[in-house]
């Protein structure tokens, strides 16, 4: 599979092995233009109880499913998952499970786990990390709550809930990085990139 460069000034690409619109747009933001690279790894077949092991593994195993189409790029595989109450929810499969999860988690404080895997090809290096993100939800009433979910934002969302969104009416705050409440955390990737030994200027469009 043949892919253009978008860096013509660096000798590699930097691909983002996600099909979500939110991670892609915050990449944008800060003047990075990917080769967005859906990975079809199958998420169910991880079964690991521990948030943060969860999320990195996942990462990585997306990442990985992606290498294989090129030969010099940075690929960038991520995964995030909420926690209340130490029990983990990722997107929820149905209206019915998003209005549930709302209502047991409104008034509560939660965490968004944000796993990244960032895989270096041609060095055959790799970093992965995780970031975490206190959330704290209003106590919202059972008819707002029925009246967001109806809008089918939550049914995108790991937590049901986009913070960009709809649904950022409904945190009252937040401790720690904002990016990776909405998917990828913008200072863990710049020291990802750095600890590889690449300057993210060079990857400015």
């Amino acid at each position: 599979m043949a892919i253009n460069n978008p860096y013509p000034d660096t000798y590699i690409s930097f691909v983002l092995a996600s099909a979500s619109p939110a991670r892609l747009k915050l990449l944008r933001m800060v003047g990075l233009e990917p080769i967005v690279c859906k990975s079809d790894f199958d998420e169910d077949q991880i079964q690991i109880e521990d948030a943060a092991k969860l999320v990195t593994t996942l990462a990585k195993c997306k990442a990985e499913t992606v290498a294989p189409q090129f030969s010099n790029a940075l690929v960038l595989g991520c995964d995030s998952v909420l926690t209340v109450n130490d029990r983990i929810y990722g997107k929820p499969e149905s209206p019915q499970i998003a209005i549930a999860r709302w209502r047991g988690m409104r008034g509560k404080m939660g965490k968004i786990y944000t796993g990244h895997a960032l895989l270096d090809l041609e060095q055959q290096r790799q970093v992965i990390r995780c970031g975490i993100t206190k959330v704290y939800f209003a106590d919202i009433s059972d008819r707002t709550i029925e009246a967001y979910v109806a809008t089918g934002e939550p049914l995108k969302c790991a937590g049901s809930f986009a913070l960009e969104g709809k649904g950022g009416m409904f945190i009252e705050k937040i401790e720690g990085c904002h990016s990776n409440v909405i998917g990828l955390s913008l200072p863990l990737l710049y020291q990802m990139l750095e600890t590889l030994g690449y300057n993210i200027t060079n990857f400015w469009r």
